[in-house]
């Protein structure tokens, strides 16, 4: 039977502390956990895109539907990045939409 390269990875590597934060959000404070990896991805597409890191929170959670911020934050994070893996010469077959913008359109 064919293993995963996931499985084949000492379990210490596998763990990712959850770092719970607090954030102001349209002058309102929360808190937000997310693994450490999210947190620094977060900081590279603000610089990347420059914005600020409040101000990317705030387009993510003004954008989110339903979902609770952290996981609208690793989904917004997942598709930055698989954008960015696509590149401009992406092929047809290459849906990076959101996944809310998917699902509308299957309607």
């Amino acid at each position: 039977m064919p293993h995963s390269a996931i499985s084949e990875r000492p379990p210490q590597e596998l763990k990712s502390a959850i770092i719970k934060r607090s954030i102001e959000l349209n002058g309102h404070k929360t808190s937000v956990s997310l693994e450490d990896e999210f947190w620094l991805s977060l900081r590279q597409i603000a610089t990347a895109t420059g914005t600020g890191l409040p101000a990317l929170l705030q387009t993510i959670d003004s954008s989110r539907e339903g979902a609770n911020l952290s996981s609208a934050i690793r989904v917004y994070v997942l598709n930055y990045f698989r954008r960015q893996a696509a590149g401009p010469t992406a092929g047809p077959d290459c849906d990076t939409r959101p996944p809310q913008v998917l699902r509308a359109a299957a309607q």
